[in-house]
């Protein structure tokens, strides 16, 4: 609603003729001449665009803060694209310097922070991490360096440890297993350096819950809707019994998954689904064998193979 709705007649003469002026900010009344309004703000929009150059000139703001870059996004850069090849002679060489000098940071953080988002961005893009990971996991990671926990230990294993952090944080699935594939550091190194930052820095992580896990398994083994939904209630009544606490969550996941896929004749053998799930065939026999005992599931899989014949 504009300012000017608000105001229906005038205080002293109770007119209703009204003027408002846009460029004073101003609203009178045309009968009596009493100015009501003198700080009129017009909320209305400014400008439109058109196209996306015509947007550019015009917007008075830059692209917002990312803990992604070393300085948030937030620095100049001399000389940016073709704009130095105007110049001639002396001015064009004195650009030239300056830029250099401007490309060699001058703390060691900022030399840290530079390296570790690059190679941050390139793990985040190899598992195929949502931005908001990628920046939660700058963030932490700017944060340990900061607080010199980077000291004594690979910028890689740091990277790793920040976007396990970040993954769990915001309910992505990703295994240890996955990390050490994408950073190239092992997966002991990388669960060590997880721990030690998140308990330094304060950071409270919940346990990973076994039905995230449950969407990428069954798109890779190319399970049904059907399985998969069945899967996730044989997760939900392993946890009302208490089955999936002190175990692995991408076991107990796998294991469900392949109780579903039998239930409904989309036989997987164990191998596969341990391959997926990053385990051995050994966890997967287990956790199957819990879940028949604990919660009698081997009855509901003969019925149903019963229903198909």
């Amino acid at each position: 609603m504009a300012q000017k709705d608000l105001v229906k007649k005038c205080p002293e003469c109770q007119g209703i003729n009204l003027s408002w002026n846009r460029d004073k900010g101003e609203i009178s009344c045309k009968d009596c001449g009493l100015v009501i309004e003198d700080k009129m703000v017009d909320f209305t929009q400014e400008w439109r665009e058109f196209d996306s150059e015509d947007g550019e000139s015009r917007r008075r703001t830059g692209a917002p803060m990312t803990y992604t870059q070393f300085d948030q996004g937030l620095g100049t850069e001399v000389g940016q694209k073709g704009d130095l090849f105007k110049l001639e002679g002396k001015e064009r060489n004195k650009f030239f310097r300056l830029r250099k000098w401007q490309y060699r940071i001058s703390t060691a953080i900022e030399r840290n922070l530079k390296l570790a988002l690059a190679e941050l961005i390139r793990v985040s893009s190899y598992l195929k991490l949502p931005r908001s990971v990628e920046e939660e996991a700058a963030r932490i990671y700017t944060l340990a360096v900061q607080r010199g926990l980077v000291r004594g230990r690979s910028m890689e294993s740091v990277v790793a440890g920040a976007l396990y952090a970040a993954c769990r944080r915001h309910d992505v699935p990703r295994t240890l297993d996955e990390l050490s594939e994408a950073s190239g550091i092992e997966k002991k190194e990388i669960g060590r350096t997880y721990r030690f930052v998140t308990r330094e820095l304060g950071i409270t992580i919940l346990p990973s819950n076994p039905a995230d896990y449950i969407a990428r398994f069954a798109s890779a083994l190319k399970l049904s809707a059907e399985t998969q939904s069945k899967s996730v209630e044989i997760l939900e009544r392993a946890q009302k019994s208490e089955l999936t606490s002190g175990r692995g969550p991408t076991g107990i996941a796998a294991a469900a998954l392949y109780v579903a896929a039998l239930m409904h004749g989309e036989k997987r053998t164990q191998r596969e689904v341990a391959d997926v799930a990053g385990v051995t065939e050994v966890t997967i026999r287990n956790r199957y064998k819990e879940l028949l005992d604990e919660l009698e599931l081997e009855k509901e899989i003969k019925k149903t193979k019963k229903r198909k014949k």
